[in-house]
């Protein structure tokens, strides 16, 4: 299977009151430290979605405007989807730096053609680190032309259309998806 991946980079960050993709954790932005980690998989394409193109973003990496209205990382999928030459897209929010190489190339052999996987932390789906198949592209559009946004509901329609399987955190997985929202999850690092 031949995987893109998209690192999303559009939120506000109000909680954390700055751009967290400039954010040093462990002195290294959180830009750089996801970059890194789709490198290491050796996507043929990484793109970064956000809603400008961020000052930051390397030059091989290709900028993949957020659908408009922006909703959140369901416009930065749909958009990432729409621009994949590759069989499947791989997701990764950019607040995730506990993610590794090895989880993920985990998650890339699991892929079949037309179905991607998302990872479940007792029955509620990661959807900000799983793999969406190319046709998931139709669904996310019409996500974004409905009321309702949430990256849960369509990863439940696409996980009941076949699109998605899901595929159970281990406990000793579950650190992997920590999320940095604000400055006291800085310290926890």
């Amino acid at each position: 299977m031949s995987i893109s991946a998209v690192l999303l980079a559009g939120g506000k960050s109000r909680r954390m009151g700055q751009d967290k993709a400039m954010i040093l954790f462990r002195n290294t932005p959180l830009w750089q430290i996801q970059l890194d980690l789709l490198r290491k998989l050796q996507s043929q394409e990484i793109f970064v979605s956000a809603q400008i193109d961020p000052l930051w973003r390397p030059a091989d990496i290709e900028f993949v405007p957020d659908d408009r209205p922006s909703r959140g990382p369901l416009s930065g999928i749909a958009a990432a989807l729409s621009r994949i030459t590759n069989d499947h897209l791989l997701a990764l929010a950019i607040d995730m730096p506990f993610m590794t190489a090895g989880y993920l190339r985990a998650l890339c052999k699991q892929v079949q053609p037309g179905r991607g996987v998302v990872p479940l932390i007792e029955r509620r789906a990661e959807p900000l680190a799983a793999i969406y198949p190319r046709d998931a592209h139709d669904d996310a559009t019409a996500a974004l032309s409905s009321n309702d946004f949430a990256l849960q509901s369509l990863v439940g329609k696409l996980i009941a259309a076949g699109k998605l399987q899901p595929i159970p955190v281990l406990d000793e997985e579950k650190a992997f998806f920590r999320n940095l929202n604000n400055p006291g999850d800085l310290g926890r690092g």
